[in-house]
């Protein structure tokens, strides 16, 4: 029997079964209490779940998000104080943005992290989007972005990707005022991230791939997202930029790539302040079956199914080696412990819980303060 072509199976996966999102990103820190200190007390996000590793339960598995764990909010961490630095490239994530309402609680962001000492640039004007940038405590790029204006700016909806838009000059490096930029900040100081500035979503996530075309192949041929803009990099307009989504390209489901032809990028590595894999969002275990059987015969290698206690999940690499999952939406975070008390201890899956006494002891306990602005 003849293998279908990638175009044929992006179709053949249910309009039930297809991708809904973004579930989660995870990434690699060193020091599990100082990653819970800043992203509660500097990001204001919830420590959702204290877990393992659970292909390495003597490390951490650390979740944070929104008050309800839902997906496309998911920031995850392994600690693994041994791994070493990571590096961005080929095959890894550059940044993670996380999405703020406007351009009012951008800056208010900005006067808050400056505020708390950290080095911030931005806001830049992203035409879609507005953004500011900045480093967790292990060297991860965190973004954070306003929701709009959106994708229809400069292409009518049933158009977008269509053609090629390149940034204005004045948005780009070599045409922007960065001066005025970095000047540019809320006239007066912020004294908590507030339930207006909260950052209850990713906006999106941004990889570097080696051939951008064969990549946006594969999100959209293989994996059926929609293509929603072809633009440049604002910081190298000689690097493509593309964005794939799932139906407007709403936050929270859009995952961009900057392109570099072969030798102009080193390949990434996985450490410190390094993403691990990204998440996408289905909907339950037979939508991972599909999923095996359409990748399977789109000729790409994926696991079985694996229990993950508050999801089932089956992982892949896209065409640089980058890792991926598809994760089901429950059974959710409040399997083991009251919604009201996520996060709070350590909680391992049946399976090790004859193991427990011996994975606590080898960990570090964790003092969990409450989210800043809350």
């Amino acid at each position: 029997m003849a293998t279908a072509s990638p175009r044929d199976l992006a179709t053949d996966i249910a309009p039930t079964h297809r991708i809904r999102g973004i579930h989660h990103l995870t990434a690699v820190c060193a020091d599990a209490q100082r990653t819970v200190d800043f992203y509660t007390q500097t990001l204001g996000l919830r420590l959702v779940k204290q877990t393992v590793n659970f292909d390495d339960p003597g490390a951490y598995h650390l979740y944070f998000g929104n008050d309800q764990a839902a997906p496309s909010s998911l920031l995850t961490f392994f600690e693994w104080p041994d791994a070493g630095p990571g590096r961005t490239g080929i095959g890894a994530t550059h940044h993670i943005a996380f999405a703020t309402a406007d351009r009012d609680a951008l800056l208010r962001w900005k006067r808050w992290l400056t505020g708390r000492g950290l080095a911030v640039t931005g806001p830049y004007d992203r035409v879609y989007f507005q953004s500011i940038y900045f480093q967790d405590p292990d060297g991860l790029i965190i973004e954070i972005a306003t929701r709009g204006p959106g994708w229809t700016v400069d292409e009518v909806p049933d158009a977008l990707g269509t053609e090629l838009k390149p940034p204005p000059f004045e948005t780009t490096v070599g045409g922007r005022d960065e001066a005025a930029i970095a000047a540019e900040t809320w006239p007066e100081p912020v004294a908590t991230p507030d339930a207006t500035m909260r950052l209850n979503a990713i906006h999106h996530i941004t990889a570097i791939a080696s051939d951008a075309e064969r990549t946006l192949a594969f999100y959209t041929e293989t994996l059926g997202m929609r293509f929603v803009k072809r633009t440049l990099n604002f910081d190298n307009p000689d690097s493509p930029h593309l964005y794939v989504g799932v139906g407007d390209g709403a936050p929270g489901t859009i995952v961009t790539w900057f392109g570099y032809r072969p030798g102009q990028m080193r390949r990434g590595v996985v450490g410190h302040g390094m993403t691990h894999h990204v998440a996408f969002h289905v909907a339950d275990e037979d939508a991972l079956r599909a999923w095996q059987g359409h990748l399977a015969a789109a000729g790409v290698p994926a696991t079985e199914i694996r229990d993950r206690q508050y999801f089932k999940s089956v992982y892949f690499q896209d065409p640089d080696g980058h890792i991926l999952e598809l994760a089901t939406a429950g059974p959710g975070f409040a399997t083991d412990e009251a919604p009201e008390a996520l996060g709070r201890a350590l909680r391992l899956p049946p399976w090790l819980a004859g193991q427990n006494d011996e994975i606590a002891a080898g960990l570090t306990p964790l003092q969990v303060p409450e989210p800043a602005g809350r």
